[in-house]
């Protein structure tokens, strides 16, 4: 069986998307973490992941992996920590999310609350680099955000959730076409590109080498998708983690190639006293 080491460094690997980069998280070299992670394919008997240079990207059967390891290393840690006291699991906590990961959150601290009574549990949604400033100046005491380059500030803890790939979003009406030609003859929404969700858009539409016929930005991703489903447009948007949008008869969902995704964490400050009951909401949450 794998240790719980190997299975943490496979995470680091899945949210940093590089081995150096999570060598340095999981303090060993890049060549034991490479090592590792052939030692950890060899015993799934699977490929987890897509090298491209320097970089990683998980493979369909590694995205497939991760929501599984995530539970196994987070039944481990509450082993380790025992139980939550009565006393740990009450109080007041506030919590923050991206609007796209709001209603997730709501269940977790609903069903969290149900066994914890005097638990008091508040959520508010706010973009990502607000809720981290909140987290950072101690007004929230987590919050789901997007892990982007650069944000692992002194004093942070983070812990992933899970990855969105970036899809093309379509209405259903409109006819099979390749990837390209569907971005260079439809009507384009764009996310808005001062946002990092916006700058992913932007590195798609780069390495796929296509001018889009932009007519409008906006800064909600259920708004473009509004649009979408009523015809006006296409869309290049992260497939959102709990989005049925290939069930709607309205809509449809077209994969990129090696797509770029967004990465969504909770984030926490390194010295938080609700670290318990935060464990317990990611719990909850996988």
């Amino acid at each position: 069986m794998s240790s719980i080491r190997l299975m943490k460094t496979f995470l680091a690997v899945a949210a940093e998307g590089s081995f150096a980069a999570a060598a340095q998280r999981v303090a060993l070299t890049q060549a034991a973490v490479g090592q590792q992670m052939r030692s950890f394919e060899g015993e799934l008997k699977r490929p987890l992941f897509e090298r491209q240079g320097k970089s990683v990207v998980l493979s369909d059967a590694g995205r497939a992996v991760v929501p599984q390891v995530r539970k196994l290393v987070a039944a481990y840690e509450q082993l380790l920590a025992g139980a939550p006291s009565a006393e740990t699991m009450a109080g007041t906590v506030h919590l923050g999310a991206v609007v796209s990961a709001v209603r997730p959150l709501l269940r977790a601290t609903l069903a969290l609350k149900q066994r914890h009574p005097l638990l008091e549990l508040h959520v508010s949604a706010a973009k990502s680099m607000d809720l981290i400033a909140r987290v950072l100046a101690g007004e929230l005491d987590a919050a789901i955000a997007i892990r982007e380059p650069g944000a692992d500030r002194a004093g942070l803890a983070w812990t992933p959730l899970y990855a969105e790939p970036m899809v093309l979003l379509v209405p259903r009406k409109t006819p099979d076409a390749p990837l390209r030609a569907l971005l260079q003859a439809q009507p384009f929404i764009r996310f808005d590109r001062s946002q990092h969700t916006g700058e992913l858009v932007e590195r798609t539409l780069r390495r796929l080498r296509v001018k889009p016929q932009e007519f409008l930005e906006l800064n909600a991703i259920e708004s473009i998708v509004d649009l979408v489903r009523s015809g006006l447009g296409i869309s290049l948007l992260p497939l959102l983690h709990e989005a049925r949008w290939s069930a709607d008869a309205k809509l449809r969902v077209v994969d990129i190639p090696k797509a770029e995704e967004r990465r969504v964490a909770m984030v926490q400050r390194t010295d938080s006293r609700s670290a318990a009951v935060v464990a317990a909401v990611v719990q909850e949450l996988a």
